[in-house]
């Protein structure tokens, strides 16, 4: 392929790759590609995710890189969309070759987050969480589904008890789930859906100080998947629960800002979950123990992302290519190549 020439993957083309390969394989694959990455943790560049927010919402960038290729997400997250027909949140992303700076693959990454979300949630479960095959999803949105079909490809989950404040959310989803080899169960409260729940995933969208579940809610032995709380002053916990938790992040200098753990003190002890997967850091150690992963998403996700889907491409050849570098013959003479258009 011509180095000007870059490999586009559009919401159509994502659609279709993701079907002809199969959710459920794209959901597995994924897992095993975020742990690899979160085996070398230490070779990618980390920082967190710059933000710029505003009353309604906030658009961020998430870079990374581990020496050879660069990428980057943008991806925003404006609550007050759904009520206008628009998404929540969207994103695209980009890969480029270090080497070079050339971008290699720009793609959709609205549902390609919805993917590595869920993906990155049953992969923490599966180092943390207990032996169960019910869940309880609290929040019954544009992620829900996907969480519940990772949590069953990932961790063997066979009963997913749905809540969502709006009833219409939850039929959504539990017609969504129909003839996905799971037991579905509608609840009427958050409440009812963590009755005989191992594992409790809380994923709503509102921006503000939340308390999806109350501390007394919560008991022993469970493993808590807090999804929503994302960026700051959105929370879904009470800060009680925290205190009583073995709490598990991605990158602490961003969860700090943006978790459920900017409830607490700065130096509020958490266990970065790349350590548990390299094999440097113990997991759950008691069946007691509650266990939180206090997931708000890093950029080495989205970058595993990304590779996965580069990778597909000339198995699946779901994609457009774009003209966007400018490859002039000679690389000095970019004013010449604009002269020598005039002349086609």
């Amino acid at each position: 392929m011509a180095l000007n020439l870059v490999p586009f993957v559009s919401v159509d083309k994502m659609m279709k790759l993701v079907l002809h390969l199969g959710i459920e394989r794209v959901l597995r694959d994924l897992v095993a590609e975020i742990e690899a990455d979160f085996r070398r943790w230490p070779l990618f560049d980390k920082t967190p995710r710059i933000a710029s927010h505003s009353d309604v919402g906030v658009i961020e960038l998430m870079p990374t890189s581990d020496g050879e290729t660069y990428g980057f997400k943008y991806v925003n997250g404006h609550p007050f969309n759904m009520k206008k027909g628009l998404q929540t949140v969207t994103a695209f992303g980009l890969l480029a070759d270090v080497s070079t700076g050339y971008p290699v693959l720009l793609s959709e990454m609205t549902i390609l987050t919805a993917l590595r979300t869920a993906a990155t949630s049953a992969m923490a479960a599966k180092w943390l969480g207990p032996k169960t095959d019910t869940m309880a999803l609290i929040g019954n949105g544009a992620q829900a589904e996907f969480q519940a079909l990772a949590f069953r490809e990932v961790c063997g989950i066979r009963e997913v008890r749905l809540y969502d404040l709006d009833p219409a959310a939850t039929a959504k989803c539990a017609r969504n789930l129909a003839g996905r080899d799971l037991r579905v169960v509608s609840c009427r409260t958050a409440e009812e859906a963590i009755q005989g729940a191992g594992i409790i995933t809380t994923v709503t969208a509102d921006k503000q100080y939340a308390t999806i579940l109350t501390d007394n809610l919560v008991g022993s032995g469970v493993h808590l998947n807090a999804v929503g709380g994302d960026c700051p002053g959105k929370t879904e916990l009470h800060r009680d629960i925290l205190l009583r938790s073995s709490i598990f992040v991605e990158y602490p200098a961003q969860t700090r800002i943006e978790g459920e753990i900017q409830q607490l003190a700065p130096d509020h002890p958490v266990v970065e979950l790349w350590r548990v997967i390299a094999g440097e850091a113990p997991g759950r150690t008691s069946a007691a123990e509650i266990t939180l992963f206090d997931s708000v998403g890093f950029a080495i996700e989205d970058f595993s992302a990304l590779r996965y889907i580069r990778g597909k491409l000339a198995e699946t050849g779901l994609h457009d290519n774009l003209d966007m570098i400018a490859d002039p013959d000679d690389p000095r003479d970019l004013f010449g190549m604009i002269l020598r258009a005039a002349k086609t």
